[in-house]
């Protein structure tokens, strides 16, 4: 009890994690699955109209990282699925990093990157999955090598398909089957000091059951009165944040002391403007419902109800209207923004400016940013800066070293060697002796 004592005594002596984050908490996805996007170079201007600050990109694509350049736009870039086996080796990955991250810094902001997309519950799980951790392990070594890793980050994006069950958010759990994989996914984000993140989507919720889902609900309007958690008691005034509280609850059920370590960060969700005859409130003005909902919830700077002295962080998907997306009609209208440029629907809400990374910020492209279906639980179907690893690190282990001397719980992960990391940090330190 003694040496738990000491740990939270050291915990409260740091500074907060949010200090070493930028003030930026809403995103845009911008894929490029098109023939008739405009120029890469013309972006920026169209992302500054918004107010956003953040940008995620699904590949590496170099001009397309090049537009951003001195314009105070922090980056996300994307490690495309058919990159990983590469990349899973420390050659590969050092050479990726080198060809492709280190040439754009410190010019362009690059924050983390994404390890493929919805990996593990992605048609082509069977073959990528045995590489995604030894590739996220790689690159971070790549980083740290090139002295980078203070600036970039590095996870993955996962689909809610990851859960087994997600309703109530207190009685989710991950698939059993995936435990193997994530639970390792989990300790390096704990260590690395990295954000979980997942693609979350209320509007396939409602789709796959509109008699069963107010629209309200999904649609994030302010003014519905919300749905108790029986589990825990905790009020939901909306589907992403109860969704994002399962992620949440699956990752304590999991491990929990990596829960206290590790956020939990929305890559993309989003809302289609246009659907098939069976895609159920595919509608223009659910669109616009949606996404202004989405920008005024995340712009009030709260946490949802199991979190809420942590900000909801979101990428919004998608900027643009991507014309050679597969899949019904909805897949090729999630853009804000029409190929031209023009919106897509007037959002109702508009952003603050102060959301953008910096105070001052400064023909046709196709492909790119491979296509992934969406799907609510279905197996087809943000973040902590990196300069924060140390102390992220140091608070994860402590945690688990505190849960371990306090009678923590057991958790469905295997025990890891986080308690010995933590006596070589601590004893270091001089502050116990092992």
């Amino acid at each position: 009890m003694a040496t738990l004592h000491l740990l939270l005594a050291l915990l409260l002596l740091l500074p907060s994690i949010s200090e070493a984050t930028s003030s930026a908490l809403l995103g845009i996805s911008y894929g490029r699955v098109g023939n008739n996007l405009p120029a890469a170079t013309s972006v920026p201007q169209i992302v500054a109209s918004l107010g956003i600050g953040r940008v995620r990109l699904y590949d590496a694509d170099p001009t397309t990282i090049r537009a951003f350049a001195n314009t105070g736009v922090e980056l996300v870039v994307g490690v495309p699925d058919e990159c990983l086996a590469t990349v899973s080796t420390p050659n590969g990955a050092a050479s990726w990093v080198g060809s492709n991250i280190a040439p754009a810094l410190p010019a362009t902001k690059i924050a983390f990157l994404t390890v493929g997309n919805e990996v593990l519950t992605g048609v082509n799980s069977s073959s990528l999955s045995r590489y995604l951790l030894p590739a996220m392990q790689c690159l971070h070594d790549a980083l740290a090598q090139a002295g980078l890793d203070k600036q970039v980050a590095v996870t993955t994006a996962h689909n809610l398909g990851v859960l087994a069950t997600s309703y109530p958010p207190s009685s989710a759990y991950f698939r059993k089957d995936l435990l193997p994989m994530l639970c390792p996914i989990l300790d390096f984000h704990a260590h690395a000091g990295s954000p979980f993140l997942v693609n979350a989507y209320p509007y396939f919720a409602y789709a796959e059951e509109p008699t069963g889902v107010e629209l309200e609900y999904a649609l994030l309007e302010p003014g519905h009165a919300g749905v108790a958690d029986p589990g825990t008691g905790l009020h939901y005034t909306n589907m992403l944040a109860a969704q994002v509280d399962a992620v949440y609850h699956a990752i304590a059920a999991a491990n929990s002391a990596a829960a206290r370590a590790v956020e939990v960060r929305v890559s993309e969700t989003g809302w289609p403007s246009a659907g098939d005859a069976n895609e159920t409130g595919a509608t223009p003005q659910n669109a616009a419902r949606y996404n202004g909902n989405v920008m005024r919830l995340v712009a009030q700077g709260k946490g949802t109800p199991m979190r809420p002295a942590a900000p909801l962080r979101v990428y919004m998907f998608a900027l643009f209207n991507e014309n050679m997306k597969p899949g019904p009609t909805s897949e090729r209208s999630y853009g804000l923004f029409k190929p031209d440029g023009t919106p897509a629907y007037e959002l109702s809400y508009r952003l603050p400016q102060d959301n953008t990374t910096t105070s001052s910020s400064g023909g046709s492209v196709t492909g790119g940013g491979g296509y992934h279906g969406h799907g609510y639980g279905s197996d087809n179907a943000g973040y902590y800066s990196i300069s924060a690893a140390a102390k992220a690190t140091l608070v994860s282990t402590a945690l688990l070293l505190a849960a371990a001397n306090d009678g923590g719980h057991a958790s469905s992960c295997p025990p890891s060697n986080s308690v010995g990391v933590v006596d070589a940090l601590l004893w270091n330190d001089g502050i116990i002796s092992v």
